[in-house]
C-alpha cells in the first residue's frame, strides 16, 4: 500500500502540494469559525447519564435557573456601611443592571436575603449573586463580556466592581487557556527552528518538519470543523490539538527527512532512497501514527466532553502528521532531491560505530546491574502517585489579574461566614410531601460537616428541592465526605443530589467506572499493533511494563509538584493540594501513546538489522546508534512543543504539559537507552518469540522492505530486501 501510494505521490508532486495548500487554508478558516463554537463551560466535565446531571437538568426545567451557572459581582466601597440599613447606591446599582440582564433569573443582595454574612467584616465590601439559565454556543462568552462592559461603563461603579462567578470563571479559563497557548506555541517555534537547524544542520531540511506542524494543525482542524454540527466539542480540545500537532509533524518528520538522507549517502538515487524512505521510515511512522491514535482514540469512551474532545482532537491531529509525512513530505522531497541538503555545511553519510553503539554494549555487557537500576530509579520516581488526591476546575484556578479569580480570593478571605456553595438535595415526591421534608431536612442538618439546611422548597408539580451548606470549599473533602453522609440518609423519597460539591463527586464516579474500559482497550490495541509491527509477543509485553513505568514516574513527579505544591514561584501557580482529575487520564491516554511512538521507532530498526541477519544484541547495538540521536533529538522537540503547555497560568494546563515533557524525556532516555537493551540482551533470542500460527501470519503479512544495513563495519554496508 505504502509503495503504490508513494508512487502516486512522487509522479505528481506538485498536485499533491496544491491539493495540500488549498486544505491548509480551508483548515485554518473553518477551524477558526468552529472554534467560536465550541463551549467552555462546567458541563464539558459533566456524565450526561449521571444522576447529579439529571437533577440539575429538573432543576433548569423547573426554574429556569442553571444550577452550574451564576455571576458574582465584589463591591468595594470608600465608606462603611450598615447591614441593617437600605443598601447603598452601588449595591442596587449592580442590583438593578443584573435584573435587566435576559440571562438572569434573579439577584440576591445581603438586603433583600437579609442576610448579614454577605458583607464583609470590615463592613467596606459586599457582594451580589445573580442566579442565571443555561446558554448555548458563544452566548456565555458575550454575556460576562456585556455584563463586564456595562460595570465598566457605569461612572459610579467602575473601579469599585469586580465580576465573578462560575459562568464568569468559565468564559476567563477558555480565554487564559487560549491566549496562553498561542503565546506559548509561538515562543516555541523560533526554538524549535534552532533545534531543528542543530539537527539537521541544513536550512532547507529544518524547515520541512515546521511546514509539517503547520499542516497537521490546520488539517485537524478542518476534521474538528467537519464534526462541530454533530457533535458538541470542548474549547480545551485545541490545547492538545496545537501542541500535539507541532510535536508529532516534528517527531514523524524528523524521521523521514533522516532517513532520505541515509539513503541518499547510499548511492541512491531520488526516486529510489524516496521509496526506499516511506518503505522503512514511512513504514514506521504509520505504525507510530496508529499508536499514538489508538491510545488517545480510548478518551472517546468517556462521556465526558471535555475527554472526548481532546481524544478526538488527538486521533485527528496524530492522522494529519502521518498524511503529512507519508504523502506531502515524500512529494516534497521528491521535489527537492539533494536540495534538500541546501544551505548544510556539510554531508551526513553513513556513520560507523559510534557513542550509542557502544553505550549499547557497555549496558548489554551488564544487562541485569543496568536493568534493576533503571526500573528502581522508575519505580521511586513513581512512589509518590500512591497518595494522589483530586480536585475540579474552578475560579481558584485562575491568576489573580482575572477577575473571578480575585473575587473567588477575596470571598475567601474576606467573607469567611458567607454562605457556601450549596448541595442542592433534589428530591422527586408528591405536592403534599412538605412535613416528610421537613423532618428529612432537620436529620440532614445533624449530618456532621453540614452547616446550614434551607426549608423544602416545591420547583414544580412532584419536584423539591433542599439547599444544605457543607463545611469548607465545596471541592476539598470535607464537602466530599459530608455528601456522602447526606447520601447515606435515609429519604422518605427519591433523592439526587446536584451543586458544585455533587458534579465533582459524579464526575469522579463517571471516571472510575469507564476507566478499566479505556485501560483495556488501550492494552489490546497496544498489544495488537506491535505484534503486527515487530512478529513478536514478547516484545509488545515488554513495552507495556516500560510505557507503564515512565508514566508512574512522570505522575510521580507531578505529584511531588502541582499536589505538595513545590516550585511554585519558579512555575507561577498557586498549589491546590491536589491534580486536577481529568490530568492522569488525559496523560495516560498520551503518555502511553507517545511512550510506544518511541517504541515503534527504535524496536522497526532493531527488527530490520535482526531480519538482517544480525545476532539479537548486535541489532540492537546498532539499532540504538541508527535511532539514538534521532530519537533523543525527537523527543526534546517534542517536550519543548508539548510542554510549551506548562508555560499556562492554569494549574491544571501545566501539568499536561509538564507531564507529557518530563514522561517523553524519560522514555526517550532511561527507558530505550537502557531498559530496552539490557532487557532485550537478558532474553536474547525469546525476544521474537511467537507461537506457530501467529508466527506464520506476521510473517504473510510482512511486505518486501529494501533496507540500508548498517554493519559495524562500515565497508559492509550493503541493501537488502527483508520481509
Amino acid at each position: 500500500m505504502l509503495s503504490q501510494l508513494t508512487d502516486l505521490t512522487t509522479r505528481h508532486p506538485r498536485r499533491f502540494l496544491w491539493a495540500a495548500v488549498l486544505l491548509v487554508v480551508a483548515g485554518l478558516l473553518a477551524g477558526t469559525v468552529a472554534s467560536l463554537a465550541m463551549t467552555m463551560g462546567l458541563g464539558d466535565y459533566d456524565d450526561p447519564a449521571s444522576p447529579s446531571s439529571a437533577a440539575r437538568r429538573d432543576v433548569l426545567a423547573a426554574t429556569g435557573i442553571d444550577p452550574e451557572q451564576g455571576y458574582l459581582v465584589l463591591i468595594r466601597l470608600d465608606r462603611a456601611l450598615d447591614p441593617a440599613g437600605p443598601p447603598p447606591a452601588e449595591v442596587t446599582r449592580v442590583e438593578g443592571l443584573l435584573a435587566a440582564r435576559p440571562e438572569v433569573r434573579s439577584v440576591l443582595t445581603y438586603a433583600s436575603a437579609h442576610d448579614p454574612r454577605m458583607v464583609a467584616a470590615d463592613r467596606r465590601s459586599t457582594f451580589v449573586a445573580a442566579a442565571v439559565g443555561s446558554f448555548t454556543g458563544n452566548h456565555e462568552r458575550d454575556a460576562v463580556a456585556a455584563v463586564q462592559d456595562a460595570l465598566k461603563a457605569d461612572p459610579l461603579l467602575a473601579g469599585k466592581t469586580w465580576l465573578g462567578g462560575p459562568t464568569t470563571a468559565n468564559v476567563q479559563v477558555s480565554a487564559v487557556s487560549t491566549i496562553d497557548l498561542a503565546i506559548a506555541e509561538t515562543a516555541a517555534f523560533p526554538i524549535l527552528l534552532i533545534l531543528l537547524l542543530f539537527v539537521f544542520r541544513g536550512v532547507v531540511a529544518a524547515v520541512l518538519p515546521l511546514i509539517g506542524a503547520v499542516c497537521a494543525i490546520a488539517i485537524a482542524m478542518l476534521g474538528l470543523a467537519a464534526v462541530m454540527p454533530f457533535l458538541k466539542l470542548s474549547i480545551f480540545a485545541l490545547n492538545l490539538l496545537l501542541a500535539l500537532g507541532v510535536g508529532l509533524a516534528v517527531d514523524f518528520s524528523l524521521l523521514m527527512v533522516s532517513r532520505f538522507r541515509e539513503e541518499l549517502a547510499a548511492g541512491r538515487d531520488v526516486p529510489e532512497a524516496v521509496r526506499a524512505t516511506v518503505a522503512t521510515a514511512g513504514r514506521t511512522v504509520l505504525f507510530s501514527a496508529l499508536t499514538v491514535a489508538a491510545a488517545l482514540a480510548t478518551l472517546l469512551l468517556f462521556p465526558q466532553r471535555f475527554l472526548y474532545s481532546m481524544g478526538l482532537a488527538g486521533v485527528l491531529c496524530t492522522a494529519a502528521a502521518a498524511a503529512f509525512a507519508l504523502v506531502l513530505l515524500p512529494a516534497l522531497l521528491a521535489l527537492l532531491g539533494h536540495r534538500v541538503d541546501r544551505w548544510a555545511p556539510r554531508r551526513h553519510g553513513l556513520p560507523p560505530r559510534g557513542r550509542w553503539y557502544a553505550f549499547a554494549h557497555a549496558v548489554m555487557r551488564r544487562p541485569v546491574v543496568f536493568g534493576l537500576a533503571a526500573a528502581a530509579l522508575l519505580l521511586a520516581c513513581g512512589v509518590p502517585f500512591t497518595r494522589i488526591a483530586f480536585t475540579g476546575v474552578d475560579a481558584t484556578v485562575l491568576p489573580s489579574s482575572e477577575s473571578a479569580g480575585q473575587v473567588s480570593r477575596e470571598l475567601a478571605a474576606a467573607f469567611p461566614d458567607a454562605p457556601g456553595s450549596p448541595i442542592r438535595l433534589v428530591v422527586t415526591a408528591p405536592d403534599d410531601a412538605g412535613p416528610a421534608l421537613t423532618d428529612y431536612a432537620t436529620r440532614v442538618r445533624g449530618v456532621t460537616g453540614i452547616t446550614a439546611v434551607g426549608a423544602p422548597e416545591r420547583l414544580a408539580p412532584g419536584l423539591w428541592q433542599l439547599e444544605a451548606v457543607p463545611d469548607g470549599p465545596p471541592l476539598k473533602a470535607a464537602a466530599l465526605s459530608a455528601l456522602d453522609r447526606v447520601a447515606a440518609l435515609p429519604a422518605p423519597y427519591p433523592v439526587r443530589a446536584t451543586g458544585q460539591t455533587a458534579w465533582f463527586a459524579a464526575m469522579q464516579d463517571s471516571l472510575g467506572a469507564h476507566l478499566p474500559g479505556a485501560l483495556a482497550l488501550l492494552i489490546a490495541t497496544t498489544l495488537v499493533l506491535l505484534f503486527a509491527l515487530t512478529g513478536s509477543l514478547l516484545l509488545p509485553v515488554k513495552a507495556l511494563i516500560m510505557n507503564g513505568l515512565s508514566l508512574s514516574a512522570a505522575l510521580g513527579l507531578l505529584v511531588l509538584v502541582f499536589q505538595d505544591g513545590r516550585f511554585e514561584d519558579l512555575l507561577g501557580f498557586t498549589g491546590q493540594g491536589a491534580l486536577e482529575s481529568t490530568a492522569p487520564i488525559i496523560l495516560f491516554a498520551l503518555v502511553f501513546g507517545l511512550s510506544t511512538d518511541y517504541t515503534v521507532f527504535l524496536l522497526s530498526r532493531i527488527k530490520e538489522h535482526h531480519d538482517a541477519g544480525l545476532p539479537t544484541r548486535e541489532a540492537v547495538a546498532v539499532g540504538l546508534e541508527r535511532t539514538g540521536r534521532i530519537v533523543t533529538m525527537a523527543a526534546v522537540l517534542l517536550a519543548i512543543a508539548v510542554g510549551a503547555l506548562a508555560l499556562s497560568r492554569l494549574a491544571f494546563i501545566k501539568e499536561l504539559g509538564l507531564g507529557a515533557a518530563v514522561a517523553v524525556l524519560i522514555d526517550a532516555t532511561i527507558v530505550r537507552a537502557v531498559l530496552v537493551p539490557s532487557l532485550m540482551a537478558i532474553m536474547g533470542g525469546l525476544n521474537w518469540w511467537a507461537p506457530g500460527p501467529l508466527r506464520r501470519l506476521h510473517a504473510r503479512r510482512a511486505e518486501p522492505i529494501p533496507l540500508v544495513v548498517l554493519s559495524p563495519d562500515p565497508k559492509n554496508t550493503e541493501v537488502v530486501q527483508l520481509r
